[in-house]
């Protein structure tokens, strides 16, 4: 690794193939930072550097930079003082552990600990919280004393203490005067973004393996990148069992690129017990379906020389996905009850129901307390196990008189970081989730609820905005592939071993799962459409975590 900035308290190393920018003020951004708009029309980092004050400095680049950084200051308050601040996207993994002035912000645990930094320790407390709330992302690592720095939070260092402030906000961008009201000015925001977005990260990728689910929002990425000079190879993976077959859909998208279409089989047989967790993981989010889908991309990286991997992650939630009528209950409150009816039909044609059920749906979602931020799941938990309180998240502050639906998507936009922590792909390649960028983030905030289901159409905006663009197939469809099948032929070949790893584990022996339901439930037949064997896969990969901290 080689020396890029010291000032100060600060110490700042990379290795020889990571990219940073050199700031004013002795900052300096690790990662990949880009202009919103052109040299000639906006600000590049060279045009920043007038700029004085540490503070200044971010808020300009959080307002006109993107990208996937890591930014490093020397703080206003003084020489002894330090900031670090995250992208909102999230890009660069950033952890710490800081006592009293001193410590490291690192990228990689592994690292750390190969330097003497650190020595491994379970935090249980985090474990339970974990179990808990299952998709609540919070700034504590399942390792003792290990921070995770969350996106868009900055950090500030000094000799007695260590404060975090929240630098970006989704909610400023769902604010009055910041929202569309009409689909063509908002689809034509969303076509510019996602477009720019890709091609400025397609250009800096030689070659890209895209990952094809055959649906919308990978489909959209993949579009995107038809403007770009990279080496492209499209790859879609097929289950053994039924529902997983998408080949259909992902191949429309290869021709379109004008490459062919790779399909690779998971595997059936994965010991689910016996799985290990990435070096780099400091909590146990990686699933068994991720674990499979990253084994089978990593070697078709290998086999295809490709250096980055491309992800539709996070459409459903950056494009307005909402499975309930709060859309109809945010037009009502924004434009009137007349227009509002005009919601509610497109609730009814969305949902297949009636206009009546759609109406009592709609009223009672507006007489309704709001939606929790993160219920929790307890099942099958001990149930002599204290409660867990859940931890707060900063964009759970919701701001007075905002819209059910916003609350609801920036909640769900919350859980979307926990993609970075499920999706690995070795140590040598980049993994990129564009409509997780910041700039796509921000456009999609400003598309009110109500205009994501016009026409009967979930995600109606980003259908429009690509429509010419994408094979009508993929446009028009309704129906979603699932995993399930394949998940549940895995929990049912591997049910004793998940039962016996379980009993005879760590999470056992800290009074945390309940041994009585676990056997009811897999000495059983498994109901149909039972999903409940998923907790029990979550369980016993965070047993597999447990075990390889020591």
């Amino acid at each position: 690794m080689r020396e890029c900035l010291s000032r100060g308290p600060l110490r700042v190393f990379v290795s020889h193939d990571t990219p940073f920018v050199v700031l004013p003020g002795s900052g300096i951004a690790i990662g990949h930072v880009f202009p919103r708009t052109s040299s000639a029309d906006g600000p590049e980092v060279d045009q920043i550097r007038e700029l004085r004050s540490a503070s200044q400095l971010r808020t300009q680049i959080l307002e006109s930079m993107w990208g996937e950084y890591v930014l490093f200051q020397p703080d206003d308050a003084g020489d002894s003082s330090a900031a670090v601040t995250r992208d909102p996207s999230g890009g660069v993994p950033c952890i710490y552990s800081l006592r009293n002035g001193y410590g490291f912000v690192t990228s990689s645990i592994s690292l750390a600990m190969r330097l003497g930094l650190y020595r491994k320790q379970v935090d249980w407390d985090v474990i339970a919280h974990l179990l808990t709330y299952p998709n609540l992302k919070t700034s504590r690592t399942a390792l003792a004393n290990i921070c995770e720095l969350l996106p868009g939070t900055s950090l500030r260092v000094q000799r007695t203490h260590i404060v975090t402030d929240q630098v970006w906000s989704p909610w400023t961008f769902v604010a009055p005067g910041q929202r569309h009201t009409n689909l063509s000015d908002a689809a034509a925001e969303i076509r510019r973004t996602v477009s720019k977005v890709v091609r400025t990260w397609g250009d800096v990728d030689a070659s890209i393996l895209m990952e094809l689910s055959g649906g919308l929002d990978s489909s959209i990425v993949a579009g995107c990148l038809q403007a770009t000079h990279s080496r492209l190879v499209c790859g879609n993976v097929v289950t053994p069992v039924p529902g997983g077959d998408e080949r259909h859909y992902a191949a429309q998208i290869a021709h379109l690129l004008g490459v062919g279409l790779h399909s690779w089989h998971l595997d059936p047989d994965i010991a689910c017990a016996d799985i290990v967790p990435h070096v780099d993981a400091t909590t146990p989010r990686t699933g068994i379906l991720q674990h499979a889908v990253a084994e089978v991309m990593q070697s078709a990286s290998r086999l295809h020389g490709t250096s980055s991997f491309y992800l539709g992650a996070g459409g459903d939630t950056v494009f307005g996905l909402l499975t309930n009528a709060v859309p109809a209950a945010d037009a009502i409150r924004e434009r009137g009850l007349l227009k509002g009816a005009a919601t509610i039909g497109d609730l009814s044609a969305l949902h297949q129901c009636t206009m009546w059920k759609a109406t009592r749906l709609t009223l009672r979602k507006m007489v309704q307390p709001p939606k929790l931020p993160c219920p929790p799941n307890r099942i099958f938990l001990n149930p002599a196990m204290d409660p867990v309180a859940a931890d707060d998240h900063p964009w759970f502050e919701v701001p007075e008189g905002a819209f059910l639906g916003d609350r609801e998507r920036i909640f769900d936009l919350a859980s979307n970081h926990l993609f970075r922590d499920m999706v690995f792909r070795g140590d040598d390649s980049w993994i990129r989730m564009p409509l997780l960028s910041q700039p796509v983030v921000e456009a999609c905030l400003r598309v009110p609820t109500w205009l994501s289901v016009r026409g009967g159409r979930n995600r109606a905006v980003a259908r429009a905005a690509f429509a010419d663009m994408l094979p009508p197939d993929i446009i028009g469809r309704r129906s979603k592939g699932t995993f399930i099948g394949y998940l549940g032929a895995l929990f049912r070949r591997n049910r004793m071993q998940i039962h016996d790893t379980l009993l005879s584990g760590a999470l056992h022996d800290q009074g945390l799962i309940d041994p009585k339901a676990i056997t009811r439930f897999c000495m059983a037949e498994l109901p149909p459409r039972d999903e409940s064997f998923l907790r029990l896969l979550t369980f016993v990969m965070a047993e597999n975590w447990i075990r390889r901290q020591g």
